[in-house]
């Protein structure tokens, strides 16, 4: 009587124990089935099944543990440039991301780049190549045209704001074509301007000034267009100018370096 008491007792437990950690011979039950074991799974094989699930889960968790600090740092550097654009936004030469530039000059006369934050606002940049517009023209017919800036970088530390730098090496697609001088806009150079005011992108010729200047006398090309501002550096901008239809339109990159 005794021994089927304590039988009956043993078969309850293995039946509770059964029910209680069933899930433990799921988990295990395609090991013990290739090793054609079919008692219950110990501790020790619990361990190593854990153990190999975690080291299959952990691949598939990288690429996103990767991807998180990146795309953190991104949030981070982006929200630090539009803050730096917005303190400047009360000063001309805060321009921002987006800015109206004008390429503008006499069919006798020399090139004239314009930067504004608005159509109505004052140039924050206003230089003077040394080419020809002309010459411009000319190679606008390639359908794409860098024009790059440089300056040198001063001794004392104190250094200007790029666009504050008095003189330039002017390159054309990667051809020297002379200096370039920052100017102040004049009331001539201000007049062209306004007449383009309300044209956004575009190209044409204006009258004649009409004056006895020389330097000015002839009609007036221009080319307007919106251009995206990349800031890499205090040393380093780009402006990259916007085509609404890419339809054989020309592409045109202006870069301000100081080396």
């Amino acid at each position: 009587m005794k021994e089927s008491m304590v039988f009956d007792r043993s078969s309850s437990q293995d039946f509770s124990s059964k029910r209680h950690f069933h899930w433990t011979k799921k988990v295990s039950s395609e090991e013990d089935e290739a090793a054609g074991d079919t008692t219950a799974p110990t501790a020790a094989g619990r361990k190593k099944t854990s153990i190999k699930q975690a080291s299959a889960a952990a691949p598939s968790l990288s690429p996103a543990l990767k991807k998180k600090p990146q795309a953190v740092a991104v949030t981070r550097l982006r929200s630090v440039l539009s803050a730096a654009f917005r303190t400047r936004s009360g000063s001309p030469l805060g321009l921002g991301t987006r800015v109206v530039g004008t390429l503008f000059g006499n069919r006798k006369g020399h090139v004239h780049f314009a930067l504004q934050k608005d159509p109505a606002a004052p140039p924050a940049l206003l230089v003077e190549l040394a080419s020809p517009i002309s010459g411009l023209v000319r190679e606008m017919t390639s359908g794409l045209v860098r024009i790059s800036l440089e300056s040198d970088k001063a001794s004392d530390p104190p250094q200007k704001r790029l666009l504050e730098e008095p003189l330039w090496r002017a390159y054309c697609n990667g051809k020297r074509c002379g200096f370039a001088a920052r100017l102040e806009c004049e009331p001539r150079e201000w007049k062209v301007l306004k007449a383009v005011e309300m044209i956004s992108t575009g190209a044409g010729v204006l009258p004649a000034a009409g004056d006895d200047d020389p330097d000015h006398d002839g009609e007036i090309m221009y080319m307007r267009a919106k251009f995206e501002r990349i800031v890499g550096s205090r040393d380093c901008e780009a402006f990259y100018m916007m085509n609404p239809d890419r339809n054989g339109s020309p592409e045109l990159s202006v870069y301000l370096l100081r080396l």
